[in-house]
């Protein structure tokens, strides 16, 4: 894989371009392996790109766009990591339709107005056949008018808040019916919540996502929401904000704050005392990745909603832990959105090889229905609403930075647009 990273260098620790590839080639191995596919004779560049994308008789160029310098750094490294693992995986088993794939890479530096410009820069200026990348709603809302107009394909790896269908997005993380109403459902179940503490980070999807989760609790769980608050990103004082939940005493706080804030949220919520046997909170944006940073002992006890944890027993995440590690380094992790940023190269190769172009109409008309069998989370199929079937999880976090799965529920099917939420 030819990479061309042509935004700035990050100085975050464990950006990819610092992080030693061990093995690199029992990697590969194994991740032909894991994905097994059929890669077709090798057709004139002509005859399978007919608008002008960079694609020749040998190879076919794609963006990955994400962050890492700034606040999301923490967040978005994992998932520039594990689209490289897959495109590595793609170009040992022979590319696609007999092209190796080259890689343009651009740092959206946790922008939204950067990410515009560097979509709209891998779009008309590198005329990239896809490009896998954003992690924030805002960075997305940010990107999508430029993919619309300029008719590129994006594949966003992100949970999120939904109300979102577009013909230029393959969604490959869980909308809100997935991750939040599953959520709250296992919590008033289990946990016996019945109020609840809102928190989030301060932008589209935290927001929209507790309004979602309001009207769940409100309407549906017959609950009551006993505090709401949010924060902006890179955030680092949260005082007033823990002595107000020590006040109200939630059943649950349920919780949605991202990036760099959750190392300083949840060492102060330990150094005060507030451990999660004493307040159980529930979060949707802590992954792996985060733990990493903000420490297993600050972290034992929460709960997280989500598709996928590194510690999933399976075959195919076995395999696939192993060669990530090997790649990226023994002490890397892996959390949902790296998981999801991983199945992008993949979807994208099979609607390719289905549709016999790189055309991005053609590509996306041969998306729905497509399957990976051997996705690290177990099994995903891709709807024609471009989101992913997938199941929820519950995982408690433990001392040592891993999560303990104590509940899983059978495949969800995704509903952007549920009624009564909007």
């Amino acid at each position: 894989m030819k990479v061309i990273a042509t935004g700035k260098s990050s100085t975050h620790a464990g950006a990819p371009n610092t992080r030693k590839r061990k093995s690199l080639w029992t990697a590969l191995a194994l991740g032909a392996s894991l994905m097994a596919g059929v890669v077709g004779n090798v057709v004139a560049a002509g005859s399978v790109n007919t608008t002008g994308l960079a694609v020749t008789d040998k190879t076919v160029t794609v963006g990955i766009l994400h962050s890492v310098t700034g606040t999301m750094a923490i967040s978005e490294t994992g998932s520039v990591e594990a689209e490289k693992l897959a495109i590595e995986q793609i170009n040992a088993m022979g590319g696609i339709l007999g092209r190796k794939i080259e890689v343009i890479q651009e740092d959206g530096a946790s922008d939204w107005p950067t990410f515009a410009e560097k979509s709209k820069k891998l779009l008309e200026k590198d005329k990239v056949a896809a490009v896998f990348g954003c992690w924030t709603s805002a960075s997305r809302k940010a990107v999508l008018p430029v993919f619309e107009n300029k008719n590129g394909l994006l594949y966003y790896p992100t949970f999120y808040e939904g109300l979102e269908q577009s013909k230029n997005v393959i969604y490959t993380g869980q909308e809100a019916t997935q991750q939040i109403l599953a959520g709250l459902d296992w919590a008033h179940k289990t946990l016996g919540a019945k109020t609840f503490y809102l928190v989030g980070s301060d932008y589209i999807w935290p927001r929209t996502s507790m309004k979602i989760a309001r009207k769940h609790i409100e309407n549906v769980l017959k609950g009551t929401v006993v505090g709401e608050e949010y924060y902006a990103l890179g955030s680092t004082q949260f005082g007033s904000l823990i002595n107000k939940i020590k006040l109200k005493k939630p059943d649950l706080v349920f919780g949605a704050v991202v990036g760099g804030s959750n190392v300083a949220w949840f060492k102060q919520l330990n150094a005060a005392g507030l451990t999660f046997k004493k307040q159980p909170m529930l979060t949707l944006s802590v992954t792996e990745d985060e733990v990493l940073g903000i420490g297993g002992a600050n972290v034992e006890g929460l709960y997280s909603s989500m598709k996928y944890f590194q510690s999933l027993d399976n075959p195919n995440n076995k395999a696939f832990v192993e060669a990530f590690k090997k790649m990226h380094g023994a002490d890397s992790v892996i959390g949902d959105v790296t998981q999801a940023a991983y199945l992008g190269p993949w979807l994208w190769k099979a609607a390719v090889e289905k549709a016999g172009s790189f055309d991005v109409d053609k590509v996306v008309a041969a998306s729905p229905g497509i399957e990976l069998k051997t996705a690290p989370e177990g099994y995903v199929k891709l709807h024609e609403n471009h989101h992913l079937w997938s199941k929820t999880r519950i995982g408690q976090w433990q001392k040592d930075g891993t999560a303990k799965i104590v509940f899983e529920s059978d495949l969800i099917e995704p509903n952007p647009f549920p009624k009564g939420y909007q």
